[in-house]
């Protein structure tokens, strides 16, 4: 026998394994349930209740986290909704307006196609009246002219 109580057979391959059930057993398993008796209410109770605490908390953690979270794709959706009517709108409100300016446009166009059209009717009744009065002046002149050099070809005075 050793100092601990074992017998040397026990380390050895020598023989069956000889187990000597006494006393200390019998204390050894009344110091356990003392103990479990004395610590199951002042520790693992407790801890048990705050294991218990912790998961609660994480739980009602993470649905808050799923529910702030449909929240904010609610939200995003709605956002969008409302960029995409914005969107809409803005298109419409710019076709409109480039529909106008194209409208304006063609009505001045127009307009001062007329004005051009007036003033080159103008302009060439203008000349018309003044390219006749240059006729009857050339004519007037040419007279004079032919008159004037008659007389100087032929030395008097010519009347006509």
């Amino acid at each position: 026998m050793s100092l601990l109580g074992v017998s040397t057979s026990v380390f050895s391959s020598e023989g069956p394994v000889t187990v000597d059930f006494d006393l200390t057993v019998v204390v050894q398993l009344g110091l356990f349930l003392v103990l479990l008796v004395i610590l199951k209410p002042a520790l693992f109770d407790p801890m048990m209740r705050l294991f218990e605490e912790r998961e609660k908390r994480i739980e009602g953690t993470r649905n808050e986290a799923r529910k702030e979270n449909e929240r904010s794709a609610k939200a995003k959706n709605k956002a969008m909704a409302i960029v995409a009517k914005g969107r809409e709108a803005g298109a419409l409100e710019r076709d409109a307006l480039r529909a106008e300016g194209l409208k304006r446009e063609a009505e001045l166009m127009n307009l001062v196609r007329a004005e051009s059209a007036a003033t080159l009717e103008r302009g060439r009744s203008d000349i018309g009246t003044e390219a006749k009065a240059a006729r009857d002046q050339l004519r007037t002149d040419a007279r004079a002219l032919g008159r004037d050099m008659a007389s100087r070809v032929l030395g008097r005075e010519v009347t006509s």
